[in-house]
């Protein structure tokens, strides 16, 4: 199943704001959920409960689309939200495909880089990500997102995988003037609009391998990353593992597994995004995530 968060009333969501949640069920349609499960819709905290595996919403909004009786959308109709509107956590894995890290010139990790986002940085496709003032270094970063289904804390790599929902596409957006001359990576990675995410979210069986997923990123039509998730040096199972040891991993935390050779600070010439840009994220089976920068 593809999940959505939607409004019908042809605004951007905003986090106070209620949701629709549905399902895509056909190029171009949306299957309305809510009836079914809270009529009057989500606020972006109650989303989280979608998410949880131990609640099962999967089975019955299945059955609830097979029915064939809820109402239907189409894609023009509605304005997209990001799927996880306000996860509790956004954990970020740093240099976590060789290539990039050796672009960077830093050392292959022996371990996982952990690094946080906010999580008022996120923002749907569609929407725009706002160069911060201050700022003329703001860069794009093509990431495979996992988002977590269940409670997980010290768990093994080999059950990993039953604590994990699903997978959307990820933008890790970084203004490096920050992030270099802070000495740390908070700030140049939490600005406003930093976490771009979706469009949907697809469940764990859409997506039955993600160790081999074709991820590129786009530039105003120009292929700028182009890999795939086989060079994750941390895989999916190991990182939740790493994570839990130390963090409580809850439904609807989004760990941002790390990005490709082929951002922009370490091209030469650099390419930093400017202000009518658009970029773009295609992951396998995750669709297109589309932001343009203002």
């Amino acid at each position: 199943m593809k999940i959505v968060t939607f409004n019908t009333d042809r605004t951007a969501p905003g986090a106070e704001q209620r949701y629709r949640v549905g399902a895509i069920i056909a190029a171009g349609t949306i299957a309305d959920l809510t009836p079914s499960i809270l009529p009057m819709g989500f606020t972006a905290s109650e989303i989280l409960r979608c998410f949880d595996l131990d609640r099962d919403f999967v089975t019955p909004a299945t059955d609830a689309v097979n029915s064939g009786e809820l109402p239907t959308f189409h894609r023009s109709e509605v304005t997209i939200g990001p799927p996880v509107p306000r996860p509790g956590k956004i954990i970020c894995i740093g240099l976590n495909y060789r290539d990039h890290a050796e672009e960077s010139g830093m050392p292959i990790p022996t371990s996982p880089i952990i690094f946080s986002k906010f999580p008022s940085c996120v923002i749907a496709g569609g929407e725009a990500i706002k160069v911060p003032v201050g700022s003329e270094q703001v860069d794009y970063e093509a990431e495979l997102a996992v988002v977590i289904g269940r409670r997980a804390k010290n768990v093994r790599a080999a059950d990993a995988m039953e604590h994990v929902f699903g997978y959307t596409n990820f933008n890790d957006v970084s203004a490096r003037d920050f992030q270099f001359s802070d000495g740390q990576w908070q700030r140049g990675k939490s600005c406003d609009t930093f976490a771009p995410m979706g469009e949907f979210v697809a469940t764990k069986d859409e997506i039955p391998n993600p160790d081999d997923l074709n991820i590129r990123l786009r530039l105003n039509g120009e292929t700028l990353q182009n890999s795939n998730t086989g060079q994750l040096i941390f895989k999916i199972p190991e990182l939740i593992e790493s994570l839990s040891m130390s963090i409580t991993l809850e439904p609807g935390d989004v760990i941002a597994t790390g990005t490709p050779p082929g951002v922009g600070f370490a091209r030469r010439p650099p390419i930093f995004m400017k202000a009518g840009d658009i970029v773009e994220i295609e992951i396998d089976g995750l669709g297109i995530l589309s932001n343009k920068v203002t």
